[in-house]
């Protein structure tokens, strides 16, 4: 007869087995951030948590080609450990003073920006977005239009370094109360501000939205 402690253990396994068959598999997150590192040194620290996380959990990165500001950080900081690195950059951006240095394994050369955007989505398995500008919000609420459309069915999230996204926050919940977002579909968007709950939050995504028109 099995002992009480096989019991626990044959039991213990099998949960574990059970939640891994739930878990994603993640093995490449496109980043979208910033190409200066702004005002406030919490915003590069926490690229290089990011990058790190990434390296403890063996996730690729795949990032907008370019080596300034955040994207440098958080690209050269993983090619450092020693992890993988996927750059994406258009034709019009393949310069000098963009790519200062080889920081990636892989570098596309594509011809637009949309043509930039297809490829780093088509790599990915989830998507984050650190503190950036113009560039960054719209590639992030342009994959979390597709999450919520049911184009895909991929993690997106903010890490929101110092804060950096609460008056964004803000103005989603904003729109949300005033009948405009779906509230189920905005708490399919993952915020944290420490990149290794993050991490734990991308793995354990299950959407279950409901239809965007209903």
């Amino acid at each position: 007869m099995p002992t009480k402690g096989f019991i626990a253990d044959f039991l213990a396994l099998k949960h574990n087995f059970l939640y891994a068959q739930t878990m994603n598999n993640l093995h490449n997150l496109a980043v979208f951030c910033g190409s200066s590192t702004g005002n406030n040194p919490i915003y590069e620290q926490q690229a290089i948590l990011l990058a790190e996380s990434l390296f403890a959990h063996q996730i690729g990165l795949v990032y907008g080609g370019g080596n300034r500001g955040l994207m440098g950080t958080i690209a050269s900081t993983l090619h450092n450990l020693g992890g993988s690195v996927i750059g994406v950059l258009p034709k019009a951006l393949d310069r000098s003073d963009v790519r200062t240095k080889k920081v990636e394994d892989t570098l596309f050369v594509v011809p637009t920006m949309h043509e930039r955007k297809a490829k780093m989505y088509s790599l990915s398995d989830a998507f984050v977005a650190l503190p950036g500008g113009i560039g960054t919000y719209e590639e992030i609420f342009e994959v979390f239009t597709w999450l919520q459309l049911g184009y895909h069915n991929k993690p997106v999230a903010l890490l929101n370094a110092g804060g950096f996204y609460d008056t964004l926050i803000s103005f989603l919940e904003h729109s949300c109360k005033e009948g405009f977002i779906h509230e189920d579909h905005l708490r399919a968007l993952i915020i944290e501000d420490d990149p290794q709950r993050l991490i734990k939050r991308l793995y354990e995504f299950q959407p279950q939205l409901s239809d965007k028109l209903s």
